[in-house]
């Protein structure tokens, strides 16, 4: 019998009912903050932006004056801002700068837009309020009631970076999921797979290969990692056993946790390699800190987390707060969580526990439930496409190739886009990672017409000035090929869903390099 499972089981499931009650944001949000200014208020920064002040008045006044006095003192930051300011000096291995004592560990993060590694801090507070956040996850499991107990006692497949950190005389550094994986509680190490060991290696490719030889020996019920690197190992696994689905060597196998970029796209694909429906939990967390997760089955969006070292401001993604390059214009109107509205667009603002104060993190999301707090993820603020007035958000991107998938019953496995001169106005062109055989002017036609059902801007625009959309089909291993001559494979990384500036001349110049020419790939012309 499973006595351990059904034990976990039973406390996951009394554990949330203790912890339904009513949500209040505000004051959540308040007591974060409070908690926040008062443990820096004696660093570098604290001292600078008067958070002594904003403390005394988060404590003994009611209101939001102590927010009103955090826009004034304290400026916004995006990350360039931020390390030439300040988090330089704590990789320098300063004390005090913008969180209490010496910062031990950077998480080297690219995001899918910067070519050079950003050093973004993970403080012992975000550490622990990582993990803090991870168990909560584990417990809304109880609210699955279609879970069986054995569930609890099966294996915890994660697939992130390297264990294996890089030491440079005052810190470490690797990837945020190395990070966290190398700081698991002993309680979890029986269920953590692929253990130590492999989780130390640093070559992607031979990972793999190690997780693919061992993979018959566990028993998994759970996996968690970035879709497309999933789903490459259970292709992987399939193979190599040479069985039909990925259930034939889990067959235990029944929850796919995922996050770093919609898996709207690569869901059909995905459900290819199972032998049965699993159920799937997103979770958004970012280099920065776990930001939100999926709370229950039937939610549409992620809860953000409160109340766990992480304080929230939105920016309406609006004309007048950014301009066409997606970059933050000077004093934009900033808004607490009380004060969103459903179904808009803001830009995500945080302040953490591991020294990140008024960070613009770059990513878009939208309230699907302002009750719950739950938002979706829609994009990056420099990750959208608006040459003319289309404003095609990576969200509109996600769900047409979703869409365009099922139509053609294709598995798009990558997909990115460029936004080109054309004449005297301007097109798309869209790259597509596919390896089954499809009619690139059907997949083009297929695409344009659901984009400008998903987007009336963009339908406006394809009478005018956005003249041609091309459709480059590709291999889904040349999107590989890039990602690992850029020193991307594996972990957290992800391939840029729209290219701009240096990074088209990039992305053209490594498809020469593998014979394709993109000119003469968007030579043939489709009217609107």
């Amino acid at each position: 019998m499973a006595l351990l499972g059904n034990l976990l089981k039973r406390g996951i499931s009394l554990t949330n009912v203790v912890r339904r009650k009513k949500l209040n944001p505000l004051k959540l949000q308040k007591k974060t903050f409070a908690k926040l200014i008062a443990k820096a208020r004696y660093t570098e920064f604290g001292q600078k932006y008067h958070f002594e002040e904003i403390l005394n008045t988060a404590l003994f006044e009611d209101g939001k004056g102590f927010y009103h006095q955090y826009k004034q003192f304290v400026p916004i930051y995006d990350y360039n801002k931020i390390y030439q300011e300040w988090w330089q000096h704590a990789v320098e291995g300063k004390k005090n700068v913008c969180w209490p004592g010496r910062v031990k560990y950077f998480a080297l993060s690219s995001g899918t837009s910067e070519a050079a590694s950003k050093y973004i801090p993970v403080t012992k507070s975000m550490s622990r309020a990582i993990q803090k956040t991870s168990i909560r996850q584990i417990l809304t499991l109880g609210r699955y009631q279609h879970l069986p107990a054995q569930l609890y006692e099966k294996g915890f497949l994660m697939l992130g970076g390297s264990t294996n950190l890089n030491f440079r005389g005052n810190h470490f550094e690797g990837d945020l999921s190395g990070i966290t994986a190398s700081q698991i509680p002993f309680w979890f190490q029986r269920f953590y797979k692929p253990g130590k060991d492999i989780a130390r290696e640093r070559d992607w490719a031979l990972k793999l290969d190690e997780i693919t030889e061992q993979a018959d020996q566990w028993d998994i019920g759970f996996v968690v990692g970035v879709p497309a690197w999933i789903q490459l190992l259970m292709e992987k696994i399939i193979a190599h056993y040479k069985v039909k689905n990925i259930h034939d060597v889990w067959p235990n196998l029944m929850v796919f946790c995922h996050g770093g970029v919609s898996f709207e796209p690569y869901r059909q694909g995905f459900e290819k390699l199972l032998g049965r429906p699993i159920s799937y939990i997103e979770t958004y967390l970012a280099s920065e800190g776990f930001i939100a997760y999926q709370t229950h089955p039937d939610a549409e969006g992620m809860q953000l987390v409160l109340d766990n070292g992480l304080f929230f401001e939105f920016i309406p993604f609006t004309d007048e707060n950014f301009n066409a390059d997606g970059e933050l214009i000077s004093h934009p109107q900033t808004l607490m969580v009380d004060e969103v509205e459903e179904g808009k667009e803001y830009a995500l603002l945080i302040s953490t526990c591991a020294g990140a104060w008024r960070y613009l993190i770059g990513d878009t999301v939208k309230f699907v439930d302002k009750k719950r707090c739950e938002i979706v993820i829609t994009g990056r603020t420099k990750h959208f496409l608006s040459l003319c007035g289309e404003h095609l958000s990576v969200d509109n991107m996600n769900k047409a190739v979703e869409l365009v998938s099922q139509d053609l019953g294709i598995n798009v496995r990558e997909f990115t886009v460029a936004g080109i001169s054309y004449d005297t106005l301007f097109a798309h062109h869209w790259y597509i990672g596919t390896d089954d055989p499809i009619d690139a002017g059907v997949l083009r036609d297929k695409i344009d017409g659901r984009l400008k059902e998903l987007n009336d801007d963009y339908a406006v625009e394809r009478r005018h000035a956005l003249r041609d959309i091309f459709v480059t089909v590709l291999p889904s291993a040349t999107f590989y090929k890039w990602m690992q001559a850029k020193g991307k494979m594996g972990g957290q990384h992800k391939f840029p869903r729209v290219l701009k500036k240096n990074l088209v001349a990039d992305w053209e110049g490594f498809l020469k390099s593998q014979g394709i020419d993109a000119e003469l790939a968007r030579s043939e012309k489709f009217e609107p």
